[in-house]
């Protein structure tokens, strides 16, 4: 994210958003308890001064000193030189701004983005973690709406339980790569679900936090590398725009996340000129990049993305 193509941590370590709380909250401390989250990708350190005046936010190998301002709730922090970057944390989540930037929702570990949807398969089921209530959906039967309560909260999942009208309910998410067994779509969580005892499993949360929050650094195009000391990348960026390297140029598009697809559109790149093997390499990447229908995460935390006859363009987090 360098405007639109500089590396996230690198943008960070420019400017910062942090919230702050009003001299209420931060007589109680509300929303100053967490320390660490994530932001779909990436992860971010949190160090709140002892007199609540401000935030230290680690962001990879960066350290960002960010001033308090009041709010209304939850503890807000703002960096002093640029009120369009910001930090608001309220509890388990947190909105964290940079230039103007949305990154995704930032959690604590192991929780949840309300209203949280969980499915599974044979037979079909849908789950709704929403604010107050969980509604449970089968297959030929009514929704089912209960209040619920969290009765397990650990750095790798929550488990939420519900009874009502004869039915006890238990949802149990594990941050864990999981794929739908239908589509193959990755999303971040896998879910159990139990309805009295019965137990289903499926898949959780939203696939878009597997691809936002970071710098994508291209190593791989359709199996034939890339060259040495060149450069290609992509950033998923808000209000699903992406944008990054192309090797000689920068470029700019849309991309659109559906059920069963992941597909780019309306691609556009500046025109420079280089070297023709560099021109070559843009050109495939940019190409195939068109043909992209699907993705996937690696082994290894790498970022897949497929093309309808199997092609591959394979990418990772960067380390800048």
């Amino acid at each position: 994210m360098k405007g639109i193509a500089v590396s996230l941590p690198a943008l960070v370590s420019i400017l910062l958003v942090a919230g702050c709380a009003s001299s209420e909250n931060q007589r109680r401390g509300e929303g100053l308890a967490v320390n660490a989250m994530t932001c779909g990708q990436a992860d971010i350190g949190l160090d709140y001064h002892e007199d609540h005046s401000g935030l230290t936010i680690t962001f990879g190998s960066d350290k960002m000193v960010l001033k308090q301002k009041e709010s209304a709730s939850g503890a807000r922090f703002v960096d002093p030189d640029n009120d369009d970057t910001q930090f608001w944390n309220k509890g388990d989540t947190a909105t964290l701004t940079i230039d103007g930037q949305a990154l995704p929702l930032c959690l604590v570990p192991g929780a949840v983005e309300k209203p949280f949807v969980a499915r599974g398969n044979e037979p079909f089921w849908r789950a709704v973690l929403e604010p107050g209530q969980l509604v449970v959906e089968k297959m030929g039967k009514e929704p089912l709406a209960l209040r619920y309560e969290v009765v397990e909260s650990g750095a790798t999942g929550r488990t939420f339980e519900a009874e009502g009208d004869g039915v006890r309910v238990s949802l149990k998410t594990a941050n864990q790569l999981c794929r739908d067994s239908m589509t193959g779509m990755p999303y971040p969580q896998q879910v159990r679900l139990a309805i009295n005892g019965e137990e289903r499993d499926g898949c959780g949360g939203d696939p878009e936090r597997l691809l936002r929050g970071t710098e994508w650094v291209v190593e791989d195009i359709g199996g034939r590398g890339i060259i040495d000391s060149s450069r290609v990348t992509l950033n998923f960026l808000a209000e699903q725009r992406v944008a990054g390297r192309a090797s000689c140029n920068q470029f700019s598009g849309g991309w659109k996340l559906t059920g069963e697809e992941l597909g780019f559109t309306r691609m556009a790149s500046t025109r420079k000129a280089c070297a023709p093997a560099l021109m070559n390499q843009e050109d495939r990447f940019l190409s195939l990049l068109n043909e992209v229908r699907r993705f996937d995460i690696g082994r290894h935390g790498e970022l897949l993305l497929v093309t309808g006859d199997g092609r591959l363009i394979r990418a990772f987090q960067s380390t800048d």
